[in-house]
């Protein structure tokens, strides 16, 4: 029996957007060709793998049927639902349905994860596919690269030839995170294999309140073309709480796949950065490379909202002590030792530290060094232009 893959798709993106009209779902962001919700698809695609199944809300279900036309996938169903009401009951609701069958695997992935190595990946999920029951559930783990107070980590303990999850930890603090990493603790990712049993005897055991809920909006909802409308009354009624807290953290028979795989939830400008720097060498053209008296920079793509650029500072020299008004901007030190101002506060910064500057903050660079110093840079906001500089004071007598 084929693994049905199944890919939550709700997710406003707001994270990324932090008091800002423009709110663009971070799995439909054009990140230069192609995004994380076309990723998700790709990643179904395989022999592996059933036709998928797709769980949003109506905002989304035009951006979603455009993707699967241009990636031609023509069998897939999509539920919809009516409110939000967390992961629990849209894993639950898509598991409910006739299309996918009572013992058959699930994957469930969500829509906003960057996942590279699928080979690895998909080795590990059919190797593990005799170890599912009508109880257990396979969390994915991604050993960490570096301590991250971004994600949450869980320990396991071996038995036998499976790892036995045996405590979560949410988003601990930068020195917890350093002491989970040295107990060999692994980035949660969110991502779960189980099969359609499992999710209904869990939930029955553990959360029968949402169970009924979510089969009543399932059993009242209304189906056209390949689309369930789940029943808004009912879906209402069901509890909204994460799958992990309605069933990970009570279920007894929780196991972990351990994966040393690049991955990202793209959850921050940070990690959307770094997307960008390792692959900067084909936004670079001599059209799109700027030169100013401190040095250079370079518009490597712009997106909608947007603007990535990579700036360098030669030794001894710095940009103006400047602020925007239409502008956030998220920066990440690739290279050198800047010394960054932002309003009345200097701070030393080094290489992989990030910098947010707010709308409106007065802000410099200065790189009093020998080495130069490259910073990506990416602006967010409603005018993404030169124009939105005010200067107040600059070396190179350019304060009008």
């Amino acid at each position: 029996m084929k693994i049905r893959p199944v890919i939550l798709c709700g997710g406003a993106g707001t994270r990324l957007w932090p008091n800002q009209k423009i709110n663009i779902a971070k799995q439909f962001i054009d990140f230069g060709g192609w995004n994380l919700f076309e990723k998700s698809l790709i990643r179904c695609k395989g022999p592996l793998f059933d036709y998928p199944i797709i769980s949003t809300n109506i905002k989304y279900l035009k951006q979603i049927r455009k993707f699967l036309r241009k990636h031609k996938i023509n069998k897939y169903r999509i539920l919809l639902e009516p409110s939000k009401r967390n992961t629990g009951p849209a894993i639950l609701s898509t598991a409910l349905i006739d299309d996918i069958a009572l013992r058959q695997p699930m994957m469930i992935f969500t829509a906003d994860h960057l996942i590279e190595k699928l080979n690895i990946f998909n080795k590990a999920i059919k190797k593990n596919v005799k170890n599912l029951t009508d109880k257990n559930i396979f969390v994915f783990g991604i050993k960490p690269k570096n301590p991250s107070s971004d994600y949450g980590y869980f320990l396991t303990k071996k038995k036998g030839k499976i790892n036995k999850l045996t405590k979560f930890i949410e988003k601990p603090k930068l020195t917890k995170a350093k002491q989970i990493i040295k107990s060999k603790g692994y980035w949660n990712s969110g991502m779960f294999y189980l099969r359609k049993d499992s999710i209904i005897n869990n939930f029955k055991k553990y959360r029968p309140s949402i169970y009924k809920n979510c089969l009543k909006s399932v059993e009242n909802a209304k189906k056209i073309n390949k689309v369930y409308y789940l029943n808004k009354n009912w879906f209402s009624k069901a509890t909204a709480k994460s799958f992990d807290y309605s069933i990970l953290e009570k279920s007894k028979d929780i196991n972990a796949i351990k994966l040393d795989i690049p991955w990202s939830d793209l959850g921050s400008w940070r990690e959307i950065s770094k997307i960008f720097n390792k692959n900067k060498v084909k936004y670079i053209n001599k059209n799109n490379v700027y030169h100013r008296p401190w040095g250079r920079y370079s518009n490597l793509f712009k997106g909608n909202g947007f603007l990535v650029k990579e700036l360098y500072v030669k030794s001894k020299s710095s940009i103006s002590l400047q602020k925007h008004h239409h502008r956030s901007e998220h920066w990440l030190i690739t290279q050198g030792k800047p010394i960054i101002t932002i309003n009345k506060v200097k701070s030393n910064k080094k290489v992989s530290d990030s910098v947010f500057i707010p709308q409106g903050a007065i802000h410099r660079i200065e790189n009093p060094h020998k080495v130069p110093v490259k910073i990506l840079e990416i602006q967010t906001g409603s005018i993404l232009k030169e124009t939105d500089i005010v200067r107040y004071q600059d070396i190179y007598g350019r304060v009008k």
